[in-house]
């Protein structure tokens, strides 16, 4: 028997949005573990607000709709608010009611800014590393760097001698033939950006570096960083981040033949890191010898390293890190540090998953 197309809507529900997300979804464990690092830095939050005062936005809920926003690539907060008024599950997930009013999106993102900055996403980002600590090796280790590109276009790299107002905004631009650096020249919407290029050959373009420290056992990021774009940015980053990981036990660092000088070498060697970086033989001797290469476990890093690309590659084509929307090296340095815990989390979730099956 054919049924009724029905065209009248039902005034109430009795199905709460808990009951309509299915048992097996993958977002099910991870709002666990959100819920087990946002208690935790619950009293954290409570010193960040006044006791009296109009009520903002609950962070924890606020936290949970941004990893929404990179979890589902959503590139803007408006759209983020507009999936949030009719999205059942994006409503479990940050735990509003089926007939709650949604924020307006310029409210979310004032709330946003007033909440986020580089202390709560590595507040963030250290707990959910507590959370993986059965996954992680204490011993094995690869650094990379990727570059981000920055808000701000070409045409806003300016003399830094000239006055403001004199640059035509609209108007063509050709440089061709134009000495431009970053010495005598600045970007007027975003100063710290720096015009860097990563390989020879590419374009040039206004970008920030960002860096990562992974685990090789199962790829997992334990440290982030953002720096600004500069020819020494990634050595000067992969040793200030091998040093907090130094102490008693010797480590393995692995990276690509970037990481091959003779300085960074002769340092991480002093702070009992065995640099496991690629050799560089192009027209130059290698700083890294045979008492290192003979070893089977250098060539086990040189296979593991490569998985840090696909950590970056998730937080830029998932994260919308490529072109980053934020200004200043602050908020993009915050930024990619909770793009790479939620890039945690996802891996996390995977992981536990292979582990219950087998």
């Amino acid at each position: 028997m054919r049924g009724a197309d029905q065209k009248q809507e039902a005034m109430f529900s009795y199905v709460s949005p808990e009951k309509r997300v299915p048992s097996e979804h993958p977002l099910r464990p991870i709002r666990e573990m959100v819920d087990t690092v946002l208690k935790e830095m619950s009293p954290r939050f409570a010193r960040l607000y006044a006791k009296v005062g109009r009520p903002s936005i609950a962070p924890e809920r606020l936290l949970r709709a941004l990893l929404l926003q990179i979890f589902y690539s959503i590139r803007s907060e408006r759209l983020l608010m507009e999936q949030l008024d009719y999205n059942l599950l994006f409503r479990w997930f940050v735990g509003m009611e089926m007939d709650e009013r949604v924020w307006d999106h310029a409210v979310f993102s004032k709330n946003r800014e007033r909440l986020l900055n580089e202390e709560i996403a590595e507040a963030f980002f250290q707990r959910v590393l507590k959370i993986a600590q059965p996954y992680l090796s204490d011993e094995h280790f690869t650094v990379d760097g990727t570059l981000i590109e920055a808000w701000a276009s070409h045409k806003s790299f300016r003399p830094k001698d000239e006055e403001p107002g004199t640059g035509n905004r609209n108007g063509e631009a050709n440089f061709h033939g134009e000495t431009r650096s970053n010495d005598t020249h600045q970007s007027t919407t975003d100063p710290e950006a720096r015009l860097y290029k990563k390989t020879k050959g590419s374009q040039a373009k206004l970008s920030y570096l960002g860096h990562g420290l992974m685990e090789n056992r199962n790829g997992l990021l334990v440290k982030t960083r953002v720096t600004l774009a500069g020819g020494t940015a990634e050595r000067d980053a992969a040793l200030g981040m091998a040093k907090k990981l130094a102490g008693r036990k010797r480590l393995t660092l692995g990276g690509d033949k970037n990481y091959d000088t003779r300085d960074l070498v002769a340092a991480l060697r002093r702070l009992r890191v065995t640099p496991h970086v690629a050799q560089n033989t192009t027209r130059r001797s290698s700083a890294i010898d045979g008492r290192t290469t003979r070893h089977a476990g250098y060539a086990v890093s040189q296979q593991k390293r490569k998985r840090v690309e696909q950590s970056f590659g998730w937080m830029k084509m998932i994260g919308m890190l490529r072109k980053v929307k934020l200004r200043g090296r602050e908020k993009v340095g915050w930024l990619f540090t909770f793009v790479g815990a939620a890039y945690n989390l996802v891996r996390l979730q995977r992981l536990r998953t292979v582990e219950a099956v087998a």
